[in-house]
């Protein structure tokens, strides 16, 4: 395995597929809501979650190639061995036996420390690339299994894009696409580290609130949008709680948190682009795939 700052010049061929390369959109995940149960024997927590994938996305470039290759332009994200595209490649081979190497490209647009699952859904695009340059024949179930051996959030983009998600993560329910929304992500400078905030966190005194029930409310169009981690992350940095605060004084109906932060989903209908310093703000919609097919981007034209 080999890592290098070189990139790989696929963009020609962004949303497309050939025998020895493809270009694949690999979207952020939002929790609509977020409950922590309890804190297991294995020291995971156990979590009942709504996820729901969105349009804002990195692109995972893979090219057929002799031993692995990561690069990424932003270079903060690490491209040894750590990376979750290179384990989800290793993995791959170890389950297939297949000598599935590639050349691996990040264009990341995804915003890091924000709870966004940037990194689980790059280890998913990546199963799935190398599923579609070396072994057509697995099937999305198989993958998603694989996925859940080193990732939490990973077997979610398995699904058709919104699940109901238990234990870890990995337990996953696909729920009917019922609503079409647009929505504000909003991300501010600072970031949080997932461990520290689940760290702080204290189950046993939040609000008891029944996860099943949240789910089928959804179902019936009556969303509840919360997380509990907010609690902890705004423990562990205060600024985020005003930024809250401040989010909604802009007019948004509801603004939550998502994950482990920081990033926050603004609901309501703002046609403006919403400016607060130091923020970045990015307009998402829903997004979905179905079973033999992986995610993509909305077109450019579609309006908030």
């Amino acid at each position: 395995m080999t890592t290098s700052t070189r990139t790989l010049d696929t963009s020609s061929l962004r949303g497309s597929v050939q025998a020895d390369r493809l270009v694949l959109f690999s979207p952020a995940k939002l929790n609509l809501f977020f409950r922590v149960l309890r804190k297991r024997e294995d020291q995971f927590h156990e979590i009942a979650s709504l996820f729901q994938a969105v349009d804002l996305g990195d692109y995972l470039h893979l090219q057929k190639a002799e031993e692995d290759v990561l690069t990424c332009t932003d270079h903060r994200i690490p491209t040894d061995s750590s990376n979750l595209v290179l384990k989800a490649a290793e993995l791959f081979r170890k389950k297939t036996g297949i000598p599935a190497f590639a050349h691996f490209h990040i264009e990341k647009n995804i915003p890091i420390e924000a709870g966004l699952g940037g990194g689980s859904s790059n280890l998913a695009s990546t199963l799935w690339g190398l599923r579609c340059l070396y072994a057509p024949y697995l099937s999305a179930k198989t993958l998603k299994e694989w996925a859940s051996e080193i990732s939490s959030d990973g077997p979610f983009f398995f699904s058709s894009g919104r699940a109901y998600c238990r234990g870890r993560g990995e337990i996953i329910e696909d729920i009917p696409e019922i609503q079409k929304q647009s929505l504000w992500i909003a991300k501010p400078v600072e970031g949080l580290s997932t461990p520290s905030v689940y760290k702080s966190c204290k189950p046993e005194l939040l609000p008891q609130r029944d996860p099943d029930e949240i789910v089928n409310g959804f179902v019936r169009g009556n969303s509840s949008y919360f997380n509990d981690l907010e609690v902890s992350a705004f423990t562990l940095l205060p600024r985020l709680a005003l930024l809250k605060n401040e989010l909604l004084s802009l007019g948004f109906t509801e603004v939550v948190m998502t994950g482990s932060g920081t990033a926050f989903f603004c609901t309501g209908e703002k046609k403006v682009e919403p400016k607060l310093d130091g923020i970045q703000f990015f307009p998402v919609h829903f997004i979905y795939r179905t079973s033999d097919e992986w995610y993509k981007r909305l077109p450019l034209t579609s309006n908030l």
